[in-house]
């Protein structure tokens, strides 16, 4: 059993879909990362998961609770930062703690770790905050009661790279630790470095579920070559491009000593081999519309 579980979840708008027929789940202690562009559906996967949105057809469980029954119970054991942060610009960093922690059952067992490790300043108010303060105070009230899931949507928005690498950090030890994190973002780079399984939604509709390392090796290899004379000479896959300065690129997606046996035939200046990265793959589907 996943601690969060989908089963062909779905949200219209109206007759706009936000997300539709959504079915995997997330396993424990596991970061997960949940990949797309602004407009993918990721912000509406979590707000209906939350009971923010109410479905309009399938299931969810979170931490083993339905979240057509049991919301108001899996809001008090879940951290949640959201992606669109509005806070209560009146009260201090102190006062804004002290209210989560009052619509809490646990106590903020992590709170003063968690101070010292975003220096958040706690006694100014949130309307004299900048952007990067505002989010690690999110940061703080999502976990200072030690949830043994966090769901986080954009939560390096606003920090300036020194705080997302210490975020970075701080999320590798909470793992270690046991707990479950939900990690949505648009950011390649950094799904691709912290996270250990991605799903890539495009345009409400999952397209990838797997492991990265996995998901990268399975996509193929990219092949960029050189040769003396007409690149277009080259007859290559169908993807073949041809590149500034004469390049061609080209993926290979089974053998490829048949593309070296092609290229042998050329005098060949130049050759470069690298498995696909997660840029490559989310571009892929992307561009060419794949779909799952």
């Amino acid at each position: 059993m996943g601690v969060i579980e989908l089963d062909s979840l779905t949200k219209y708008y109206g007759e706009i879909r936000g997300i539709e027929n959504l079915s995997f789940e997330v396993e424990e202690g596991e970061i997960f990362g949940y990949l797309g562009p602004n407009g993918a559906g990721k912000t509406t996967t979590i707000r209906t998961l939350l009971g923010f949105l109410k479905p309009t057809s399938g299931r969810a469980r979170v931490l083993g609770r339905d979240i057509g029954k049991e919301i108001v119970e899996i809001k008090q054991e879940v951290g949640y930062i959201p992606g669109d942060l509005s806070l209560y610009g009146n009260l201090t960093g102190k006062e804004f703690l002290d209210y989560f922690a009052s619509l809490r059952s646990s106590n903020s067992s992590m709170l003063d770790d968690l101070l010292d490790t975003f220096e958040v300043p706690f006694e100014r108010k949130i309307e004299g905050f900048s952007r990067g303060m505002k989010q690690k105070l999110a940061i703080v009230q999502a976990f200072m009661h030690d949830p043994k899931l966090v769901i986080m949507d954009e939560p390096t928005a606003g920090l300036d790279p020194l705080m997302q690498q210490k975020l970075y950090e701080f999320l590798e030890q909470e793992k270690e630790k046991g707990k479950t994190l939900f990690f949505s973002s648009h950011i390649l780079s950094e799904v691709d470095k912290i996270c250990d399984r991605v799903g890539i939604i495009r345009e409400g509709r999952l397209v990838a579920l797997e492991g990265i390392e996995s998901l990268k090796s399975k996509r193929g290899k990219v092949v960029r070559v050189k040769i003396e004379g007409d690149p277009e000479k080259f007859d290559g896959p169908e993807d073949t491009k041809i590149e500034d300065g004469g390049w061609i690129q080209f993926i290979v997606r089974e053998d490829i000593n048949y593309w070296i046996e092609k290229l042998s035939k050329f005098n060949v200046l130049d050759l470069e081999v690298q498995n696909f990265s997660l840029e490559d793959i989310f571009m892929h589907y992307y561009e060419e519309g794949e779909t799952k």
